[in-house]
């Protein structure tokens, strides 16, 4: 059985806090993740029917794409949704974990989803937020254990350059040391200098995944005190950001188009701005409230974007523009609930955490309904 710290460390390896944008309030929003965790619930609300729906289901952690505490709060109790909320999941020991931004922004994220069930080829961040340094890891290594290292390296996600990964270099050299009192040497004696056959391997991190490999290497190398280096490159891996813009495999009329967003997202009905028998090819998907990126959208070549909670004179601005938009509504970022369930069931499997259901809650969240 995992606990929460567990859960959570594995959600962020995917979509790490550090890419949602400024003043964003996500993370542990109610509750304690120093439990022990049996059932976790994803949502894209955290409304007091998802908070009952958890109950029932005796979820133990729900993890919610909006954030349910979004300002600061003056008070508790029951006379608020808000206080309502809270006050039930304390009562019911019910986590409550966050990721707005961050995961939209993610690779592999709600933008990523909504772009792959759209069907868009080529994809590329729409509107970049986050510069993903890159560093070049060296660490020393004895010979007997390379490929023990090698490999950890590797599975954290080092040496990623563009399409190619396990990208590594590795020259033989010696390396020399001196264990002092109190120490616990893997190879040699205490008070001895030691040469010693090894192995620099030389491979490439990011910014957001530079912890967890030297994690890894740490845990996979055989000495007490394992030296590396970390030099910050010159370059930068691609941006990562809100959006993508990417390429329908034929062009089709926007009203065809329209009617594939509608069903791909299940939605009974949408809103679209422009003419109904253009033809679209080059599309740009940004999930929940896109109004600040039409014009984004428009620079960047797309025929069409796809988001929601269009606005009338924004619409306007659209046109105005030349882009088209379709509008299928801001709860159309619920693709996120068994995306997450999916992405979380693949990391579990992979590093054996066990007896964790993971469920997709199925309380509709939807304010709107349509005559």
């Amino acid at each position: 059985m995992a606990n929460g710290q567990q859960i959570i460390e594995q959600f962020e390896a995917f979509s790490p806090k550090k890419l949602a944008l400024t003043g964003d309030p996500i993370g542990l929003q109610i509750g304690t993740l120093n439990k022990e965790v049996k059932r976790v619930m994803v949502t894209l609300d955290v409304l007091e029917s998802v908070v009952d729906e958890a109950i029932e289901k005796e979820v133990d952690v729900i993890i919610a794409h909006h954030p349910p505490i979004f300002s600061k709060l003056a008070q508790v109790n029951d006379q608020s949704a808000t206080g309502r909320i809270v006050m039930k999941c304390i009562a019911h020991d019910i986590t409550v974990y966050a990721a707005h931004t961050n995961l939209d922004v993610t690779q592999g994220g709600v933008n990523d989803m909504m772009a792959q069930a759209i069907g868009l080829m080529e994809t590329r961040v729409l509107a970049p937020s986050f510069d993903n340094a890159v560093y070049k890891l060296v660490v020393f290594v004895p010979e007997e254990a390379v490929q023990q290292v090698s490999a950890a390296l590797t599975k954290a996600g080092a040496g990623q350059i563009g399409a190619y990964s396990a990208c590594q270099f590795h020259s033989v050299g010696t390396g020399q040391f001196q264990a002092e009192a109190g120490t616990n040497p893997a190879i040699g004696q205490i008070g001895e200098i030691e040469r010693v056959a090894e192995v620099r391997i030389e491979t490439v991190v990011t910014e957001l995944n530079q912890k967890q490999v030297i994690r890894a290497m740490k845990q996979a190398h055989p000495y007490e005190e394992v030296a590396y280096d970390l030099m910050r490159q010159e370059r930068t891996s691609e941006p990562l950001g809100l959006g993508r813009i990417g390429y329908l495999e034929q062009a089709t009329t926007l009203k065809q188009f329209a009617e594939h967003v509608r069903q791909v997202f299940g939605v009974d009905n949408l809103r679209f701005v422009g003419d109904e028998d253009r033809l679209i090819k080059k599309v740009a998907v940004l999930g929940g409230d896109g109004n600040k990126y039409v014009s984004t959208a428009a620079f960047a070549g797309a025929d069409v974007l796809v988001t929601g909670d269009l606005y009338f004179h924004v619409a306007h601005d659209a046109m105005a523009l030349g882009l088209a938009v379709v509008d299928p509504g801001h709860h159309v970022e619920s693709i996120m609930k068994q995306g997450v369930v999916d992405e979380l069931t693949k990391r579990f499997e992979e590093r054996r955490i066990k007896d964790v259901e993971l469920v997709v809650s199925t309380a509709n969240t939807n304010p709107f309904k349509f005559l």
